[in-house]
């Protein structure tokens, strides 16, 4: 299931903070804030999305992730090679390395981390 964008706004904020009442995501908005009405319906639908979760504490409700950054980040990421690369992590490279405009410094840097997982994967035969 994915969040819309207003909803990944909030569950960033929830990520950054890992426990937050309402005021602590609303302290979070930049300026002009959304109505807290508004946050509220966002987390009830994150909340029946199964991404937050939260304890009841008299009237007042903390909320924290249910999912973790990383694998939200690692599902959408492998979604997005799939739907627009045709599942190939060939193409997605190929583009990133073409499109994006890494300087000399970022693209050895790419190319350090892919030789150190490399090596890890090798280690691990």
């Amino acid at each position: 299931m994915q969040l819309t964008n207003a909803e990944e706004q909030v569950m960033k904020f929830i990520w950054k903070l890992e426990k937050a009442y309402m005021k602590n995501i609303l302290d979070e908005f930049p300026e002009p804030k959304p109505a807290t009405t508004t946050v509220s319906t966002l987390l009830k639908r994150m909340i029946d999305k199964g991404f937050v979760g939260y304890n009841q504490h008299g009237s007042n409700r903390e909320y924290y992730p249910l999912v973790k950054k990383a694998d939200y980040f690692s599902r959408n990421f492998n979604l997005l090679i799939k739907d627009f690369f045709n599942n190939s992590t060939s193409q997605f490279a190929s583009f990133f390395t073409n499109e994006t405009k890494l300087s000399l410094s970022e693209l050895e840097e790419l190319k350090r981390l892919v030789e150190k997982k490399i090596e890890n994967q090798q280690k691990q035969k």
